[in-house]
């Protein structure tokens, strides 16, 4: 389909998403999420796409929610229509979702960027969650999610002030998984993307689903759920094929199962 806000393609079994509203730095508004949830959908039902990479310019990955679209707004008009509740469908995507962030990943553009699995970043990325300063508070989950991995001291720290962080605090607390040369952002990814798309579809998803558990409840449920799905796993063609190739001395060619 075609899409205003968005450039889509496929890289083999790679898909990649990349925000592209240059005029407005890649400011977030209601039809760019619209159009990347129907990417990602996309995506979803696809059996030749094992992993989603989506990225912005070099300038910025997002700079934000689209103030002008926001300005106006009134409660209760944005608790009747759910304003931001379509941003959490990017959050519950069952394929594997990489943020490669380079310059501003600011407000909502930061808050994409935590929905997605990991973020790998350039060295020129700045994340921040200024809201404070236009009156507001971030309301796509931002406040749960970096308070989750920098603690709650860092986090009061950049919510209270609107201060933002460089590519590499990020990378000490937690935020980003790890940080490139800007010139080598794209290609890094890429190569990440596609080592996850060659594997076991089901154990990705179920190593995601795995360690998203690990926010949801106590230490013992999890334990529980992983061990179940440990279990499950030795159901499917690819622990056979996995564990065979091993013994044989071979690389895996995992199904699309």
């Amino acid at each position: 389909m075609t899409y205003q806000t968005l450039l889509v393609e496929q890289a083999g079994a790679v898909g990649l998403v990349t925000l592209n509203r240059p005029e407005a730095l890649n400011a977030i508004n209601t039809q760019l999420i619209d159009e990347l949830n129907q990417a990602l959908d996309g995506f979803e039902r696809d059996p030749a796409i094992g992993c989603v990479l989506v990225t912005g310019s070099a300038k910025a990955f997002a700079a934000g929610a689209d103030v002008k679209e926001m300005a106006t707004l009134c409660f209760p008009g944005t608790y009747l229509d759910d304003f931001l509740g379509r941003w959490d469908r990017v959050a519950q995507r069952r394929k594997p979702i990489i943020a490669a962030v380079a310059g501003h990943a600011l407000g909502g553009g930061f808050e994409l960027a935590l929905m997605c699995d990991f973020i790998i970043a350039a060295d020129s990325a700045r994340f921040g969650l200024p809201e404070v300063k236009l009156g507001v508070i971030p309301g796509a989950g931002g406040v749960q999610r970096l308070t989750r991995l920098v603690g709650r001291a860092k986090a009061m720290d950049m919510l209270l002030s609107g201060r933002s962080m460089d590519a590499f605090e990020a990378e000490r607390c937690g935020v980003v998984a790890r940080v490139v040369p800007a010139d080598e952002l794209l290609e890094e990814a890429m190569d990440s993307a596609q080592r996850i798309a060659a594997q076991s579809r089901t154990a990705v998803m179920m190593l995601k689903e795995c360690v998203n558990r690990v926010d949801e409840g106590s230490l013992a449920e999890g334990l529980r759920f992983e061990r179940r799905m440990f279990q499950a796993v030795f159901a499917t063609p690819d622990q056979k094929e996995g564990m065979g190739a091993f013994i044989d001395k071979r690389k895996a060619e995992f199904g699309k199962a």
